[in-house]
């Protein structure tokens, strides 16, 4: 035998070798809770079972300085941007919704017009959805390819955007929950909806949740943490009267909304547990050498905080819950897929702010600002000044001009832009703005300027961006948002449990981005094409 021979023959044991030594887990879930803030951990962390979120910190691994680097800090971009290692400047969800120049359009984040809905949903609107808009791999889809499309992939949320852009571009399928309390999905995912969930949709489990109602979880004196039951700084949407008060009779809302009230309580995440248990037995998730991908996300912590602040019982109460959901999850798991034999991490896709009107009230001088007002203010200036309205809109913090106008009457663009910069910064609870040039020239010791640029496209993100304040928000007076570049909105949680997990904390400052990576290191598979690769290197130790 020659030299060469032997030489090719050493190189392909070496690489079936190389391969056999491959260790994956059997599945990985990953867990999306959507607002939700790093010290909610600390806040109502004494109040958890032994069994949910605490388990996860006993024996996993938890960043506490886990943040994000870019605006906005929004759902669609939030779960994009861990699941492809990347922020929106490259993976190109800029919001959940934003403004195209030139077009003069507004496009949703998975909006697909060519695909039809399955799993008969209320309005046929909500199933036309697919990942399209994303840019870049994610970390799903790279295990996809991995496993030579072997490894299934699968995702669930009650938002549509929940579910399709973590699954990715090659998913076997994202299911979202339709406002008639239906999962649904899309026709990207393939022409046939497997019977299993029209059988589990038939069912309307549901409906135990809605004859129940919503109850505190426990006496009204444990809620230590919040507000009093009734206070000026919330709302809730299932009551008449907009009354944020306990007991919520779901019976009475559900005869006038039908099943669209469950979105405003935390029933939605226990429908996705319910789901998610059924989908793993019908899918055989887990079964087998291949990894399979789960990929989850909890809104109703989201829709509560949104209209009811972080400091509210209804916060409490669906925290309390989730944690009960979480202990569920992991025992379902434990028995069905084998403790050591899953990889689960847990984060959120932003966190979320504190109610203006309740820190005012304490003394601190903010206040909420309307978006419409300030888009009038802008059109009333640009009259006043040009004799023209070169506003095409204001939305998500950015200006956008016609400049098609601006150059039929013979002005720089620039100078306009530069005016209206000047005049915006006099606005009450405006801290500086940003125009274009400025965006894309940003230095990396300007905080703001270089997160601003991370969620930056010159032909969908306006020509001005405004900074707001801290602590003030574009918003109503009741609840609370994010969007924004502070700590308030950037810092989340991040847990990392089970296979070859080392236990652990880490208080050093973290990105978001670095989770997709570090999952791809840990079952040595390609990274998201777009990812820069920074990893948490202490996950990877064990």
């Amino acid at each position: 035998m020659n030299i060469k021979k032997i030489t090719v023959l050493l190189l392909l044991n070496f690489t079936l070798y190389s391969y056999a030594q491959i260790e994956r887990p059997k599945l990985i879930v990953g867990i999306v809770v959507d607002q939700m803030r790093m010290e909610y951990l600390y806040r109502f962390g004494p109040y958890f079972s032994k069994n949910g979120f605490n388990r996860l910190i006993d024996k996993g691994y938890l960043y506490t300085n886990m943040h994000y680097n870019y605006v906005p800090t929004h759902t669609a971009p939030g779960h994009a941007s861990v699941y492809t290692g990347t922020t929106p400047v490259n993976h190109g969800i800029l919001g959940n919704s934003w403004y195209i120049r030139n077009s003069k359009t507004k496009i949703y984040c998975t909006e697909d017009s060519t695909v039809t809905p399955q799993g008969n949903p209320e309005k046929p609107e909500e199933g036309l959805m697919s990942p399209k808009n994303l840019q870049s791999t994610t970390i799903t889809d790279e295990l996809r390819l991995a496993t030579n499309f072997r490894g299934k992939v699968f995702g669930i949320s009650m938002k549509d955007r929940g579910a399709i852009l973590p699954a990715g571009h090659f998913a076997n399928r994202a299911y979202w929950l339709s406002n008639n309390g239906n999962f649904i999905s899309s026709s990207f995912y393939g022409k046939d909806f497997p019977q299993w969930v029209n059988s589990f949709n038939n069912e309307k489990k549901y409906m135990k949740y809605i004859n129940e109602g919503w109850k505190l979880l426990k006496d009204q004196t444990f809620y230590q943490e919040s507000l009093t039951d009734e206070n000026p700084y919330e709302i809730l949407s299932i009551n008449k009267d907009n009354k944020a008060i306990f007991p919520y009779n779901l019976k009475s809302a559900y005869e006038k909304d039908g099943a669209k009230v469950l979105k405003s309580t935390p029933f939605t995440n226990n429908m996705i547990v319910d789901f998610a248990k059924e989908l793993i037995q019908k899918e055989n998730l887990g079964q087998d050498n291949d990894t399979d991908f789960l990929t989850l996300s909890f809104s109703a912590t989201d829709v509560i905080s949104h209209q009811t602040s972080p400091r509210s019982m209804e916060t409490e109460d669906t925290y309390l819950r989730l944690d009960l959901l979480i202990a569920d999850i992991l025992s379902y798991l434990d028995t069905k897929v084998g403790k050591e034999n899953y990889l689960l991490f847990l984060t959120a896709d932003h966190s979320g702010a504190e109610n203006p009107l309740y820190l005012h009230d304490k003394g601190y001088e903010v206040f909420s600002l309307k978006r419409k007002e300030i888009e009038q203010k802008l059109k009333d200036f640009s009259l006043k000044t040009y004799g023209n309205d070169f506003i095409s809109t204001y939305y998500n913090q950015n200006v956008y001009f016609d400049e098609e106008a601006i150059k039929k009457n013979s002005i720089n663009k620039e100078d306009v832009f530069e005016t209206f910069a000047d005049y915006i910064e006099t606005f009450p609870g405006v801290k500086r703005t940003y125009t274009e040039k400025q965006i894309l020239n940003a230095s990396a010791t300007d905080e703001h300027g270089s997160m601003i640029f991370r969620g930056y496209d010159k032909t969908q993100n306006g020509q001005i961006y405004v900074l707001l304040d801290p602590a003030y928000m574009e918003y109503m007076i009741q609840g609370t948002s994010h969007g924004s570049s502070y700590t308030y909105d950037t810092h989340v949680p991040a847990i990392f449990y089970g296979w070859k997990i080392p236990h652990g904390i880490n208080h050093n400052k973290k990105y978001i981005t670095e989770i997709a990576p570090t999952i791809s290191q840990k079952i040595s598979i390609t990274f998201p094409n777009s990812t820069s690769a920074q990893i948490l290197s202490e996950i990877l130790e064990k």
